[in-house]
């Protein structure tokens, strides 16, 4: 696994693990109509937090997130789904851009999740520019080229997408797990620069400390361990999400989490994907990274800096393999 540093702000940390979070609360929307109270009273929570950045967000989504027809098909016969998750992070005076790139699929069968991170840094073709990092192309098309680039680079379906940025995590946190998150933390986690010091041990982290968590990358990780923990919180997250007391705080949270999400979902299909969700509910969540450990090599180029160079057939193998519908290759051995 590579060692190498990246240099980045440390102000764009901050989205990248709420998001697959995010989008199973938006397929289970069709379960908060019980408790309209608790539903206002998250989304007034979130208005709060939103007004602080209102006039910052509402010049990205002109610029950046004009909505159009990005769906490559609609997935038929209750077939899994793919959505594209997108973390978003704008800097004073400049372009959308996203650190955080992950595709999650959800299978209304059986219930079977799975969420792959592919790593900002990686280097591929854009269509129709010269080949960069993969997070450069929302910063030149907006989700449109990234999705087109993905499907060029990796020969893979993207039903729906979801943008998301980081207002209200905290919040989320503290409401799923109001005892704490909990984490099992192997080495110390030094970094006085952002007030972070855990020590090895069971930790029980409220929102601020698991924001912290997730953006620490003072170690021999770096971006490698941000990745590794970002999946790492998901699941724990989804483990506190999907108990009795839980589900009952669903509303509460949508509430909350609507302001800060753009998605082309369809409500009825929202809907759908809820009753889904309800009869095989999530037990588990399978992940990858990409690049693997053995299908990249550090490279660095001119007008990309420090970059993640892709071995590209490997990868695209191994997204596909990991994505595979089981049902269909029992129909179909090779």
């Amino acid at each position: 696994m590579s060692t190498r540093k990246h240099r980045r702000s440390r102000g764009k940390r901050r989205n990248i693990f709420i998001i697959f979070l995010v989008t199973t609360l938006l397929l289970l929307l069709g379960i908060g109509s019980f408790s309209f109270f608790q539903y206002e009273e998250g989304k007034s929570l979130s208005q709060q937090e939103m007004n602080l950045f209102t006039q910052n967000k509402t010049t990205t989504k002109k610029q950046s997130f004009e909505k159009k027809n990005t769906i490559s098909k609609e997935p038929e016969n209750h077939e899994p789904v793919n959505i594209l998750l997108i973390g978003t992070d704008k800097s004073n005076g400049g372009l959308a851009r996203t650190d955080t790139i992950m595709i999650a699929q959800y299978n209304p069968l059986n219930g079977e999740s799975k969420i792959a991170s592919i790593m900002r840094d990686s280097y591929v073709e854009i269509p129709g520019r010269s080949n960069n990092k993969i997070n450069a192309a929302f910063a030149f098309g907006g989700v449109e080229l990234l999705q087109e680039t993905i499907q060029h680079n990796f020969d893979i379906d993207i039903h729906y997408y979801a943008i998301v940025d980081f207002g209200g995590f905290v919040q989320l946190v503290d409401t799923i797990a109001p005892n704490g998150l909990p984490i099992k933390i192997e080495n110390r986690m030094y970094d006085p620069s952002n007030a972070i010091d855990f020590l090895p041990g069971q930790h029980f982290l409220d929102g601020d400390e698991t924001l912290n968590y997730v953006r620490f990358r003072k170690d021999h990780e770096n971006d490698f361990g941000r990745v590794r923990r970002q999946q790492e919180v998901i699941s724990a997250l989804k483990n506190e999400l999907f108990t009795v007391s839980g589900l009952v705080k669903l509303p509460k949270l949508i509430g909350m989490v609507e302001p800060q999400i753009e998605t082309n979902i369809r409500k009825t299909k929202m809907l759908s994907l809820s009753h889904d969700v309800m009869l095989n509910p999530i037990t588990d969540i399978k992940t990858l990274r990409i690049p693997t450990d053995d299908g990249f090599e550090d490279a660095y180029f001119p007008h990309a800096g420090s970059v993640l160079k892709l071995d590209l057939p490997k990868n695209a193998l191994e997204i596909n393999n990991f994505f595979a519908n089981e049902n269909d290759e029992e129909t179909n051995p090779t």
